[in-house]
């Protein structure tokens, strides 16, 4: 028998032949879950995962059975694309999710600058000289007096329309 010596292997069970002592599938399709390999099986065929695992060192084979049930019940989902169709749409999703990311900390970015307390020039003059203080009056003054409103649409949040994870527009 194979590998448990009670029983056959799902493998030589979905066969019906005998398990020898030796049997490859043993290790890595016990009796007690014949869907694994049946699905594997039905996907690659029993003589091409045999083959797979004969080429394969000893301690590489457990990972490869994992990769051949992964790809094989990735199929029966997407007969077409398989497990390459559930990695793009994972990508797809971290990009959208990234992109979410950037224009929220662009948003905060936006709310930390409005919230921020304005220092004023008299806060900074008073560490000053006389000399400093008419020169800094004098010549910088000007840039503290001409910052643009948050109500001039110049913010760019505002403009933007964009669907939230309970499909609400999130800015409106």
């Amino acid at each position: 028998m194979g590998g448990n010596g009670t029983s056959p292997c799902a493998s030589c069970k979905l066969l019906r032949r005998r398990c020898a002592q030796d049997c490859i599938f043993a290790p890595y399709f016990p009796s007690d879950d014949p869907h694994k390999f049946a699905i594997v099986h039905k996907l690659f065929g029993a003589s091409n995962v045999s083959k797979m695992l004969q080429e394969l060192p000893v301690h590489q084979r457990t990972d490869a059975v994992s990769s051949l049930v992964y790809e094989a019940n990735a199929r029966v989902r997407d007969p077409v694309y398989g497990c390459v169709g559930a990695i793009s749409c994972l990508q797809n999703q971290v990009s959208e999710l990234q992109m979410q990311l950037a224009v929220a900390q662009a948003e905060i970015l936006c709310f930390q600058m409005q919230q921020e307390p304005m220092v004023l020039p008299s806060q900074q003059i008073d560490t000053c000289t006389d000399d400093e203080r008419t020169y800094f009056l004098n010549n910088n003054l000007p840039q503290y007096l001409n910052f643009p409103s948050s109500s001039s649409g110049n913010v760019i949040h505002d403009s933007l329309k964009r669907e939230g994870i309970f499909g609400h527009d999130m800015v409106s």
